[in-house]
């Protein structure tokens, strides 16, 4: 079996089904959803599109079906690095299958689902990213449009593809454990987003393994470098009731980077007087001094996934439709307490 791919050949059906070990039949059949396939074939065979960076044709559709040769995609916003490069992976992917794609921004001073309604009748199939519209209205919506959901709960008949967020936040919250902080504070609203309430989980699960830890209530604001000013007042709430934190888990890199900036314009330390870790792992947690300890998630990845599945649906398939968990990984950089950098895996 290859283990290597020429770039000068086009990849294809053929292509995946040398790299994965089976007949081109059973690649179809994996992709399509047609018969059940084993855990283990699938797995090659996904892992097999995956690293090739194939994309499916689409299947052939009924004549009395129109075909609009458009993808749509729904995000609650474009600011910062996160939803830019979801759109990235999105946008290049249905691009090599032939598709345009028109997104819609749903931010607070619009009504989303109008929005959304909007364009059902313009697309073949729709990717709705977080919580962007209610559970109620995706169910509409699945009835008649082939759907994928990316970064929120799995809803039976849509697609869903997750990246890893309750094992790595465990594990980050363990590794200020191991530094002998014992007093953290979550900072996030884990109400708010399917992603944020599983890291808030995994933060809750590793303080209540370690003896001698608090489990405090977390600091709730929005995911956004202005809130840092929020989470500020948040301590010195905690502070002025007699708890001295000395650890923040905060529920992305934006958070993280602004209340850093903050704590010392305060007088306050990173990591001597307070530790702090993020997620995401955007460009300038690397820059800053400490650099910041994150977990790295596969954001253009996230939307090349999502783009491969909406393209399986609208071909017709299906069958087999459990949420597609991308990996996760940590990297540890100062301000955690750690005087070196490394990144470790932690979540396959």
């Amino acid at each position: 079996m290859s283990t290597e791919h020429d770039d000068a050949r086009p990849v294809t059906i053929y292509t995946v089904a040398e790299r994965a070990g089976v007949s081109i039949a059973t690649v179809s059949r994996v992709l399509s959803g047609s018969t059940p396939a084993s855990a283990m074939t699938r797995q090659r065979v996904l892992r097999a599109v995956e690293d090739l960076e194939y994309v499916p044709l689409r299947a052939g559709r009924a004549v009395d079906v129109p075909s609009h040769e458009t993808h749509g995609l729904v995000l609650p916003g474009l600011r910062g690095p996160y939803y830019s490069e979801l759109l990235s992976g999105f946008e290049s992917t249905a691009a090599r299958e032939g598709q345009s794609v028109v997104v819609v921004v749903c931010d607070a001073s619009k009504d989303a689902e109008a929005s959304v309604r909007k364009i059902l009748g313009r697309v073949d199939g729709i990717v709705i990213a977080n919580d962007t519209v209610s559970d109620a209205m995706v169910r509409q919506i699945v009835r008649s449009t082939p759907t994928v959901l990316v970064a929120r709960d799995a809803i039976e008949g849509c697609d869903a593809v997750q990246v890893e967020n309750f094992i790595s936040s465990a594990e980050l919250t363990r590794h200020l454990l191991e530094h002998g902080r014992t007093r953290l504070v979550f900072v996030g609203d884990p109400d708010t987003s399917h992603d944020v309430s599983e890291r808030y989980r995994g933060f809750q699960h590793a303080l209540t393994r370690k003896r001698g830890a608090e489990v405090a209530g977390p600091i709730r604001v929005q995911y956004e470098e202005t809130s840092g000013r929020r989470v500020m007042e948040g301590l010195r709430e905690a502070e002025a009731a007699g708890a001295q934190i000395d650890g923040l888990v905060c529920a992305n890199d934006e958070l993280a980077l602004a209340t850093m900036v903050l704590l010392g314009r305060d007088g306050r330390r990173v990591p001597d007087d307070v530790a702090v870790v993020g997620f995401d792992d955007i460009m300038t947690s690397r820059y800053l001094a400490p650099g910041l300890t994150t977990v790295q998630q596969p954001m253009r990845e996230l939307g090349r996934w999502a783009a491969i599945r909406l393209h399986e649906r609208i071909g017709g398939r299906t069958f087999d439709v459990h949420p597609q968990v991308l990996p996760t990984r940590m990297v540890v950089r100062g301000s955690c307490g750690c005087d070196w950098d490394q990144t470790s895996v932690v979540s396959d």
